[in-house]
Parts: C-alpha cells; sequence; structure tokens
C-alpha cells in the first residue's frame, strides 16, 4: 500500500491508503521523494479545473528513485535517482514534429488527467518511458533542488524567444519562484541590470538574492517612473511579466525601450483575461509581444544542468519543505505568498 493526497473536488483532498500501480513490461514505478507545489495546484485544490477529473493525484513537479521496471525497459535500472517531465506528448501531431512539444495537441499530462506526484509512487506508462519522460539524474543529484527543473525549464522556454543578451536592461514583475528564477537565469545570460519589481518585501528580499540589482517595491513607489529613473529614461531591453495580474502587463509594455521584447509570461485569471494593451507602442516602437507556455523535454535537460551546476541555485528559491500531511497547509502558504517554493516530502 501507497499514501497518496486524492483531490476529489474543490478544497476536498483526502489522504488515502492506495494500491501501489502494477506496471507492464514496458513501464516504470517511481518512488517518490519530492514534489514542489505549483501555483496550478493550488488553483486546482481552491477551484477545480477542466483537464482534472476527480479523484485524482495530482503534483506534477517531482523527484524519485526507480522501484521497479517492467521486462522491456531498457537504458533504465533500479535505484536511478530521477524526475518526470509531466507532459505525455504523442510525437506526431504537427507542433511535436516541428519540435514544439509543449504545443502537443493530444498531450496527457502527470498530476492533470494522469495521477501525478503527491503519493509515495508513480506509474510512468510506456509511451512516456519510450518519448523520455524519465530523465535519470546524477548518483550525487539532490532530488530536493531538482524539484525546481520543471519549473524552471518553463523558464527557459519564456526567455528562448526573448534572447536576452550581455549588457540588456531587464524588467521582470513578480517575485515568486517564477520570477526569482527569471533573475538567476538572465543573470547567467549576462544581463547588465536585472530590476525586480512585485507588491510584497519579504518576497523581493528572497527573490532578489537569486542576482536582482535592483528591487522595486510598487506598492510603495510607482514601477514606470522608479523603471525610467533606474535606466536613464531610456526604459528596459527586455520586460517580464512573472504574475497573473493584468495591469503587470500594461506596465511592462510601457517601460520598454524601442525595439523591447515583452514576455507575458503568467496567465491572466479567467474572468479577466481580456486585457487591453497599448498597440500603439507596439507598433511604432517595433516591440516583440511574446506568449510562454510550457517546456520541452531538452529544455527540461537544460533546467536540470542549471541547477545541479547551481548557475541556478535552488537553495535560494526552496524556503520550505513539509512532510505530506501538510500538503494542504502548503497550498495555503503557496496561496498567501509566504516565501517562495514549498516541497513536499513524501
Amino acid at each position: 500500500m501507497m499514501k497518496a493526497a486524492v483531490f476529489y473536488g474543490p478544497q476536498n483532498v483526502k489522504f488515502e491508503n492506495r494500491e501501489i500501480p502494477n506496471i507492464d513490461k514496458g513501464d516504470i514505478l517511481i518512488r517518490v521523494k519530492y514534489c514542489a507545489i505549483c501555483g496550478t495546484d493550488v488553483r486546482i485544490y481552491n477551484f477545480g479545473q477542466a483537464n482534472v477529473t476527480p479523484p485524482r493525484i495530482t503534483g506534477h513537479e517531482l523527484t524519485g528513485i526507480i522501484e521497479n521496471i517492467g521486462s522491456e525497459v531498457e537504458d533504465y535500472q533500479v535505484g536511478d535517482k530521477v524526475l518526470v517531465v509531466p507532459q505525455m506528448t504523442c510525437g506526431k501531431c504537427h507542433y511535436c514534429l516541428q519540435g514544439k512539444s509543449n504545443l502537443c495537441e493530444e498531450v496527457l499530462l502527470f498530476g492533470y488527467s494522469l495521477d501525478g506526484g503527491f503519493a509515495e509512487y508513480i506509474k510512468i506508462p510506456a509511451q512516456a518511458v519510450n518519448r523520455g519522460n524519465v530523465i535519470k539524474l546524477d548518483d550525487t543529484a539532490d532530488l530536493v533542488d531538482a524539484t525546481l527543473t520543471e519549473p524552471l525549464s518553463c523558464v527557459i522556454n519564456g526567455q528562448e524567444h526573448l534572447q536576452i543578451s550581455i549588457g540588456d536592461e531587464v524588467l521582470i514583475i513578480g517575485a515568486g519562484a517564477i520570477g526569482a528564477m527569471h533573475v538567476a537565469l538572465a543573470k547567467a545570460k549576462g544581463a547588465a541590470k536585472i530590476i525586480l519589481a512585485d507588491v510584497a518585501q519579504d518576497r523581493l528580499e528572497l527573490a532578489g538574492k537569486c542576482g536582482a540589482d535592483y528591487v522595486i517595491n510598487s506598492k510603495m513607489v510607482d514601477l514606470m517612473q522608479e523603471v525610467m529613473s533606474l535606466t536613464d529614461g531610456k526604459g528596459v531591453d527586455v520586460a517580464i511579466t512573472a504574475c497573473s495580474v493584468p495591469i503587470a502587463q500594461s506596465q511592462g509594455l510601457q517601460v520598454l525601450k524601442k525595439g523591447g521584447r515583452l514576455s507575458l509570461f503568467a496567465g491572466l485569471p479567467k474572468d479577466h483575461a481580456i486585457n487591453p494593451l497599448d498597440m500603439n507602442l507596439v507598433h511604432y516602437r517595433e516591440i516583440s509581444v511574446y506568449g510562454a507556455y510550457a517546456s520541452t523535454i531538452p529544455q527540461h535537460m537544460t533546467a536540470y544542468q542549471l541547477l545541479a551546476k547551481k548557475i541556478v541555485d535552488g537553495k535560494k528559491i526552496i524556503t520550505n519543505v513539509l512532510p505530506m500531511e501538510q500538503l494542504v497547509e502548503g497550498f495555503g502558504m503557496v496561496k498567501k505568498g509566504e516565501g517562495l517554493k514549498i516541497v513536499v516530502k513524501l
């Protein structure tokens, strides 16, 4: 038997003893060690989600150790440290064939349409094994830090559009775990000036340690005035909205210099998804605006290497490790904006 946190509907998670999944000849069974809490996990808990049909074990930012493998599984061994890429893609649709598997038309997701990581064991079916969803880690891998691989891979995906280079000035709005990772990655790419903004001073101080040159509490001062002052009135080369607040998108657009790049990284709440932006700024300043969604397996592999080499320091981002029994408490902490990243130990 295994312990599992099972989502039955909004604000209804039950801790149950369940049978350990049986595996077939092409499957892998993983003993989950850690699973980080994503903001989406919190939204599912509070409101439900269309692609999550209860009862469901949620959680998709997981690491663990291979417990068992099917008779036809190659290149993996019992005892391997691994992480799981949550998107089980089809490999044959237009987007998969174009190398954009994050946009797969037939994707299944661990923690959403498939059971995820808030349980002691997870079964990875043959299709996912064959697609490369199980990534082997070094024997010395820190399984706590490695839970950041999936969100960091999404940050990598978002920044690939932006082409941040040596000397760029970058504004990041939102000082959560994602904002902190954007700071660290922009710094690693050679950004000369990184400005981090948020309305929560404690999060600014935590996330700022990842490499921000300036932090702005936009609850206390005018964000646009401060950014223009810090850039000698020119504005920034790149703006990234790492929070689900409509006004942040408008602010990011307005403080870009000519030829700037804007990443609308964070989605907006469903009832505020229509957000007017000044398209004349886009037109006359030749601004490029990008969306960003999920990530690919190669981006996961890059993210893990950045974490393993401490180019992105997980210890500065993970602020709490909780036992599974405190999962719902962890959801509440994320909703309140306490700390940066919260990880559950299974």
